[in-house]
C-alpha cells in the first residue's frame, strides 16, 4: 500500500506531461495536414529523370 503513495503523483506527472505535450503538438501545427502525406505516396511523377549531367563516379571530382 505504502507504493501506491509514490506510485499515485508520479502517474499524475506522466499525465500531466503528456497533455502538455499533446496541447504543444496542436499548437505548433502538428495535425495540419494529415492526409497529405499519405496521398503524396500515391501520386505518380510522370516526368522522366533529368540527365543534365552525369553522376560522378570512381575517380570523378563530385
Amino acid at each position: 500500500m505504502e507504493i501506491l503513495l509514490l506510485l499515485i503523483p508520479l502517474s499524475l506527472v506522466l499525465v500531466g506531461v503528456i497533455a502538455v505535450v499533446m496541447l504543444w503538438a496542436a499548437k505548433s501545427g502538428q495535425f495540419d495536414d494529415l492526409e497529405g502525406p499519405a496521398h503524396s505516396v500515391v501520386m505518380d511523377d510522370d516526368s522522366p529523370p533529368r540527365h543534365d549531367e552525369e553522376p560522378p563516379g570512381p575517380g570523378r571530382a563530385p
